[in-house]
Formats: structure tokens, sequence, C-alpha cells
């Protein structure tokens, strides 16, 4: 039995468009002695965008999440930073009004016969590397040190009190003390925390391009040759939307950006074909 178990919410990006992240995932879940339980039939969790049109909904489906992990008596984890904060916000909202929770329980109770109680936690896979993993135990582990100075993309949505563990709100530290156990130079940017757009990428794509453009200009300022991002939606614009965002903004933003937990993988001896051509890429465009 794995020593550290949790049940496993992906998240719609990574079990669709963004498989590597699923790929990555249960690779170091295997080199780190870490369970995912499936939540299956676990629905989107609204991904910023549910609550504004239908809050009450996008809270009612968060609640069946958290009522099916703790009928498994473990808590949530995920490698999303936007899951991580737009369910971490309807958590704490379900547990500090009472009225709003019992009337959420009455809709689960009669079409899912599940409550939500309060009993578990909403974990990103950052914090519990850091939290529960150990930075030290995961050090031991490293066979391929990510020898590239790495900046770190938190993203915005979770960076919110209740949401982001132990570490600090406004200036988070594990992502830059992961970056160094894995072998890499942390690289310390202003934008590490800012939102990208997404999803206003949807509406107002100018203004989003040039958000995405001032946290991959910012960050390769700094030195940095590679992105490592904690949110595969935030992804979506820091490399699909790459070149895009330099050409709006007549910035410098050429380099790779990759998931944090590809980032683990790799350093962790997985999928070294992968490593390879992240070091081709580096050596192409992190300069």
């Amino acid at each position: 039995m794995a020593r550290n178990k949790y049940a496993y919410f992906p998240g719609c990006v990574t079990l669709n468009s963004a498989r590597e992240v699923q790929d990555a995932m249960l690779a170091l879940a295997s080199v780190l002695d870490i369970e995912l339980v499936p939540l299956k039939g676990a629905s989107c969790c609204g991904a910023g965008v549910m609550k504004q049109a239908n809050w009450d909904l996008q809270i009612a489906l968060n609640a069946r999440t958290f009522a099916m992990a703790e009928a498994e008596g473990l808590d949530v984890l995920t490698p999303c930073a936007t899951c991580q904060g737009n369910m971490s916000e309807d958590f704490i909202r379900l547990s500090e009004d009472a009225a709003l929770r019992e009337r959420v329980n009455e809709q689960l109770e009669s079409i899912s016969g599940i409550r939500f109680e309060g009993d578990m936690k909403m974990r990103h896979l950052l914090h519990v590397l850091v939290e529960d993993i150990g930075l030290e135990v995961i050090s031991e582990k490293v066979k391929n040190p990510i020898d590239f100075p790495i900046a770190g993309y938190y993203g915005s949505v979770m960076q919110q009190e209740g949401a982001c563990g132990d570490d600090d709100i406004f200036d988070p530290q594990y992502f830059e003390q992961l970056i160094e156990v894995l072998g890499g130079d942390a690289v310390n940017y202003d934008s590490k925390t800012k939102s990208v757009g997404f999803p206003s990428l949807l509406s107002e794509e100018s203004s989003a391009l040039r958000m995405t453009a001032s946290v991959l200009s910012d960050a390769k300022g700094e030195g940095a040759r590679i992105m490592a991002s904690a949110c595969p939606l935030s992804h979506i614009n820091l490399d699909t939307y790459q070149v895009k965002a330099g050409r709006v903004s007549g910035k410098d933003v050429d380099m790779p950006a990759i998931h944090l937990p590809e980032l683990i993988a790799f350093a962790l001896g997985c999928y070294n074909d992968r490593l390879a051509q992240l070091r081709t890429r580096v050596l192409v465009m992190g300069n």
C-alpha cells in the first residue's frame, strides 16, 4: 500500500488536450509512492467560467466531488492550479455557510445519495510534494537533474487564502524550493503569480495575449531558459499561444513551456526521450 493516498482530480485539460500531464502524474506517483484514487464520474470544476452564469450549479457539482472524496476518506489532489483555486473557493464557502451547505446537501442526497461534511482538504500537487512527500525525499530520488534556469509559474487563481497550502499567498516559495531540489536554478521574477488571461482568451484575446507575453518576457528577462506551469489551463496561453503573444506585444517571449508534473517526472528519471527533446528546445529557444 502506498504511503500517500489521495482522491485524484486531474481536471478536464489533463484528461483531454494535455494528456502529457496525465502521463507525468502517473509516472511521478509511481516513483514517489503516491496512490491516485480515481474519482469516477466527477464533473468539471467550472474553471472560473461556470460561476459567471450559475454559481449555485458549480458549487453543487464541486460539493459532489468533495463528498465522493470524503466517502473514500481522502483529500483531493489536483495538478491544476485553476481547479485548485476554483474548488478551494467553493470548499470555503460551503464550510463557512451552513445554510448554503444544507441546501446543497439536500440536492446531493436527492440526486446522488451522498453528503458533503467538510472532512477533506483540497490540495494541489505542488503543496502535496512539499508538505507531505518532502523535498528531502524528492531530492534523494532525482536521477536527471534539470540543470536549466527555470521559471516556475504559479498563476493567480491558486494564490488565495485557503488554496495555497502553507505557502505564502503573496510571495510563494514552494515552486522555487522544488526546482532547486530537482537540480535547477530557480528564477525569481515578479510575474510568477500574475494572470495570463485564461479564459479571457475566448473573449478578450488581445488583452490575454499581452498578459501572457508580459509573464513570459519577464521570466526570460530574469534569465529563465524554460518555464514550468502549475496550471494546465494557463499553459495553453504560455505555450500554444506563445508566438501569437509575441507578435501582438512585440516582446521577446520565445521559451519552452512545460507542465510542473513533466518537470518532476523528467527529473525522477521518467521519459528520458522527452527530456532529451526538452534539452534540444532549450538550446534552440531558451537563449
